[in-house]
């Protein structure tokens, strides 16, 4: 799937996926969502947004987690089962 308004640029907010070039990181937005907040809600707190931004983000996320680039909870609760048992 590609991804027209999702940059990710190493010398821009640490390389983290932002929207258009924008120092909006995905994470902030699926965040708002995640809180319950509304399209309006989140374009009147980010006014440079588009809500095909919003729809892309969240796109952009799920993408993530089916290709498994997001760590999973029992993948992160293995992972410190393994760090203290060393």
């Amino acid at each position: 799937m590609k991804f027209e308004r999702i940059t990710v640029n190493p010398e821009q907010m640490g390389g983290v996926p932002c929207v258009r070039g924008l120092r909006i990181p995905l994470a902030t937005i699926v965040g708002m969502v995640a809180e319950g907040m509304s399209e309006p809600e989140i374009l009147r707190a980010y006014p440079d947004l588009k809500k095909e931004d919003i729809r892309e983000a969240l796109r952009y996320a799920a993408e993530d987690i089916k290709a498994g680039r997001v760590k999973t909870f029992d993948s992160v609760d293995n992972l410190i089962k393994g760090l203290e048992q060393k």
